[in-house]
């Protein structure tokens, strides 16, 4: 009872104290992981030259039980203004224990493709915003195939087909909209089931191949976890769990390549898009390469 105490005074001191600060202090709670978390809270802030966001982040590593999402709680005496949950599968005891921590907070989960429509509902429902990404995969976590080496590979094999293909700059922007409201005081939170289109739109690509193959390489990225799901739940046998998970590697392997050639495209017509953000938050805007960014 003591402790829940502790975070009920808590909870009302955030209440009083959030926006006595100029800066708007985001929290990050990461419990296990996805590819977005390695760089969702450095999507916000590229070259660490804004002025007007402060940033905490409480990071239980690859773990995501009920004892880490308690665990949370610490954040909260810092008294975030925006709460962001980053983990695989929202529904689990991890995510939904620190969920309750953060009620009347505003609060973002941004989770992989299982959770459900009823899970997205029920968190609509409690006052949660969401942003779901089938396309950041299950990784194929079995001992009989996964070492650390073989982890780093495919996180990083999905990294590139996340940020090259536009999902990390719909997670960005994003984030950015929630902080704005929220400073404004609205508090709008994104409710977003993201689709590989969804998020190559993000990109604004010039040339339409660059598009089409960004999208490709984010529909392999969403058909990898239904490889791993297998080898990580289904399958018994040695040689069937190897097979499926080196089977589910090799095609977020062959995505990453592919958001390689879509990139490179957009290069050789010097039509990237570009969204820098500037000292003051704002999203700056250019395409050439040899252009100054201007505020959008």
């Amino acid at each position: 009872m003591a402790g829940n105490f502790r975070i009920l005074q808590t909870k009302s001191f955030y209440l009083f104290s959030a926006f006595r600060t100029g800066m708007f202090k985001i929290g990050f709670v990461k419990l296990g992981n996805i590819a977005t978390s390695t760089a969702i809270d450095l999507s916000l802030d590229e070259i660490a030259e804004r002025s007007d966001i402060e940033f905490k982040i409480v990071s239980f590593g690859p773990k995501m039980t009920k004892k880490e999402g308690e665990g949370a709680a610490e954040l909260l005496a810092w008294a975030p203004q925006l709460v962001v949950i980053c983990s695989p599968n929202a529904a689990t005891a991890g995510p939904t224990a620190a969920r309750e921590l953060f009620k009347g907070v505003p609060t973002i989960v941004i989770s992989d493709g299982p959770v459900k429509k009823e899970s997205r509902d029920a968190l609509a429902a409690e006052g949660f915003g969401y942003i779901i990404l089938p396309m950041d995969p299950l990784i194929g976590a079995k001992r009989e195939f996964l070492d650390p080496a073989e982890m780093a590979l495919f996180n990083s094999d999905a990294l590139r087909v996340l940020a090259a293909c536009g999902a990390i700059r719909l997670v960005q922007e994003e984030l950015d909209s929630a902080l704005i409201s929220i400073a404004a005081g609205l508090a709008k939170l994104p409710s977003i089931l993201a689709t590989p289109e969804k998020c190559a739109e993000r990109m604004n690509f010039f040339n339409p191949y660059a598009r089409a193959k960004a999208v490709g390489a984010l529909y392999m990225a969403q058909a990898v976890a239904s490889i791993d799901a297998a080898a990580c739940f289904r399958l018994k046998e040695l040689e069937a769990i190897a097979l499926a998970a080196a089977a589910g590697h090799e095609v977020m392997r062959a995505a990453a390549k592919l958001a390689d050639e879509s990139r490179e495209l957009e290069k050789a017509g010097d039509s990237v898009s570009r969204q820098p953000h500037a000292r003051t938050g704002e999203l700056m805007n250019k395409t050439r390469l040899l252009e100054k960014p201007e505020k959008i």
